[in-house]
């Protein structure tokens, strides 16, 4: 969910930074970007090939190079060549290259295509399931036409080429792509591999011309890859990287010499009837001897041992929690004192580890970061502390506000939408975070439904600022990833009880509903549908929380999405509940006047329906596109017309008078809430469906017919 929690490398801000800025202008025209791109992709590339790259920022180059971007190609071609994995490469990485191969608009170019095939020969030792490559091979051998890239791609082949993948028809096709290329060296040598398997089948004239002896590309590459992973290897060593299902106590120690971050597991104190943890070597050992494991020396070890940390987990101890809080405390004095030999960083991914293995965030740790932040920078360690903080647990808001928030914030905002952003992401793991806390308690909580709506009304003053300040989809989608959690809160049956419903401002829901990308609005519908059912939840029981002003504004956004979409009233505030979008009457008379001398087939207030609108009117053509193609296939009728677009009421009747396909108003539009639907944009039919009583019946009556 979030990145503050993956594990980190020196340098790996850096890099990310660096990830960051290249991404940003890739989105832009050479001419838009005001600067020149090559020096960022130059300092990324450096920092790639002197550090290497972790799996999350691989995976984002990944999607870099092989969707549209305004990057050229020689900047592109950089970044490929210096792409240098510290750990193996998961199958996500090979699918999307191998789905980016081939011919297309979409498609990058082939020589793109080319450097990509080439990555995949030089990395394929270190690909996490190579059975990925097996099971593309059909993808990759009809590939084999395309010229610009056949080198490679035989490369590729004959790595990843085994028995049950030569076949007769593939034999064929390759000695018939022989011929016409004039036996093409890489065609050859793929030819002898075939050949090695089945000598008796490939004649032996077919493999006698002068073939690619598919040598490794870049030796000098590959030396400088398994340096990067033997270095990365080592410092997951030294900082005791283990992952959390490890049964062995960890053991930080590198050429015989320990790391001195914290101390390891030692047991000096046992009993006969007793285990130690340094005996304990799988799963069954440590739960079979649960109750007998004898505590270690020094539990300050928990910091990097997860084995212990499972141990004070499942066998919670008080004295143990209380040794652990006092060398922290100790610790966080000499850090704020600067009296520390440990470099900040590393202090604070101990405590990182410390709060993501065991999910508690001791007293000691909120009296710690009131007076770290004071002499933050804002930026070292950032990574860590937002994800140590995420962990704070349910305490009153003025109090985390004073001496946590406000002090956070003061020393990360520095006027980007990058700090904003990473801000808001912060904002929605720890509201996440508190609802599994409140999902676990039986009886109500006394102060949850203050503190949250508190924290969420915070957060309404930043999602508003970024709306504006970066109107963007990418904003768009962390703005929602917010208010999809403040959704559940108000109607997940375990977590509504805690708390109050707090509806998002009447500004950010209009903004969000006008832009320009489908998937915005269908999450914002499916939003706004979440937040009717938990008020209804509540009207059913209470009326008297929530007053008629705050459940008004809540139905004005029902009204008036519903008005745009499906009633063709955009702008109309003569019914009940609805606001018109908050916009004044005055400048609805103007845009009406604007769109009526544009002599437009449609009124201003039908402009954003199904049809007509900017987002959905792609989807609405498209899917009566599809009814009259499967018309035809099907040969039921001959269309004499088909239908240009946009669709109406009018115009279908038309169109089947002047015969064309015959389709009911209600049953085209309720067919675009279901093609909406197949292609993963469900929130708007929900809305529909949960809003207007007249749509669920009609929806419920075709359904009816369909099964008969």
């Amino acid at each position: 969910m979030s990145g503050y929690e993956e594990d980190t490398i020196h340098g790996a801000e850096d890099i990310r930074d660096a990830l960051t800025d290249v991404i940003e202008a890739s989105k832009l025209t050479a001419k838009q970007r005001g600067s020149n791109v090559k020096p960022a992709v130059e300092k990324l590339a450096s920092l790639s090939y002197e550090q290497g790259l972790l799996p999350d920022d691989l995976n984002q180059l990944i999607d870099l190079v092989t969707t549209p971007n305004f990057l050229d190609q020689a900047s592109l071609g950089n970044l490929i060549r210096n792409l240098y994995p510290v750990a193996t490469v998961n199958i996500e990485i090979i699918v999307k290259i191998i789905g980016s191969l081939g011919h297309g608009k979409l498609k990058p170019s082939l020589n793109i295509q080319g450097a990509l095939l080439r990555w995949l020969v030089m990395i394929h030792h270190i690909i996490e399931n190579q059975g990925i490559l097996s099971r593309s091979y059909s993808v990759l051998f009809n590939l084999l036409d395309t010229a610009a890239i056949r080198k490679q791609l035989c490369h590729l082949l004959a790595l990843i080429t085994r028995r049950r993948h030569v076949r007769p028809y593939r034999i064929q096709s390759l000695l018939s792509l022989s011929r016409q290329t004039g036996n093409d060296p890489a065609v050859t040598g793929l030819l002898r591999v075939y050949k090695d398997y089945y000598p008796e089948i490939i004649v032996g004239e077919a493999t006698r011309a002068k073939a690619s002896a598919f040598k490794h590309p870049d030796p000098q590459w590959r030396e400088r890859l398994d340096e990067i992973q033997q270095a990365h290897a080592e410092r997951s060593t030294n900082r005791a990287e283990r992952p959390l299902n490890a049964f062995r106590v960890a053991r930080s120690r590198v050429n015989g010499k320990s790391s001195g971050l914290f101390p390891e597991v030692h047991t000096s104190n046992a009993t006969e009837n007793s285990i130690t943890l340094e005996e304990i070597e799988n799963v069954d050992g440590f739960v079979k001897n649960l109750e007998r494991i004898e505590l270690p020396n020094q539990l300050i070890a928990v910091l990097g041992d997860p084995l212990l940390q499972k141990l004070l987990v499942l066998k919670p101890d008080a004295e143990a929690h209380q040794r652990v809080s006092s060398w922290l405390a100790s610790y966080g004095q000499d850090l704020i004192s600067g009296e520390s030999n440990l470099d900040p960083t590393d202090g604070l991914e101990i405590l990182n580890n410390y709060v993501s293995s065991t999910k508690s965030f001791p007293p000691i740790f909120l009296a710690f970061f009131i007076e770290y932040l004071k002499i933050w920078n804002g930026h070292d360690g950032r990574s860590s502390i937002l994800a140590i903080l995420s962990y704070i647990p349910l305490i009153h808001f003025q109090e985390l506000f004073t001496g946590i928030f406000q002090p956070l914030e003061t020393k990360m905002l520095d006027d980007t939408t990058v700090s904003q952003l990473q801000l808001l992401e912060f904002y929605t793991v720890l509201l996440q975070r508190w609802a599994v806390s409140l999902s676990s308690l039986e009886q109500r909580s006394a102060n949850a439904s203050t503190i949250i709506a508190e924290l969420v009304d915070h957060v309404n003053t930043l999602c508003l600022t970024l709306i504006q300040t970066s109107p963007t989809s990418s904003t768009h989608s962390r703005i929602l990833d917010f208010y999809e959690q403040t959704s559940i809160l108000a109607s997940d049956p375990k977590l509504h009880r805690h708390t109050r419903i707090m509806i998002p401002p009447s500004p950010l829901v209009y903004i969000l509903h006008f832009s320009f990308c489908p998937n915005t609005l269908s999450r914002l519908c499916s939003i706004l549908s979440k937040y009717k059912a938990g008020f209804q939840k509540a009207m059913s029981t209470s009326r008297s929380e929530y007053s008629p002003e705050y459940i008004n504004e809540f139905n004005g956004f029902l009204m008036d999405i519903c008005n745009c979409i499906w009633r063709s009233r955009a702008f109309n505030n003569n019914d009940m509940n609805s606001h018109g979008c908050l916009i004044p009457n005055s400048l609805v008379g103007d845009l009406a006047a604007y769109t009526n001398s544009l002599e437009m087939s449609a009124p201003l207030s039908a402009l954003f329906s199904l049809s007509y609108s900017p987002v959905l009117g792609l989807s609405a053509i498209s899917y009566f596109r599809e009814l009259e193609d499967e018309a035809l296939a099907r040969g039921l009728t001959e269309l004499s017309i088909r239908h240009a677009g946009p669709i109406t009421r009018a115009s279908l009747n038309a169109l089947a008078s002047g015969g064309g396909l015959r389709v009911g108003w209600d049953d085209y539009r309720l067919g675009v809430l279901s093609y909406l639907e197949r292609k993963g944009m469900t929130g708007v039919g929900e809305l529909m469906y949960n809003t207007m009583t007249n749509v669920m019946k009609r929806r419920s009556l075709m359904s009816t017919a369909d099964s008969r």
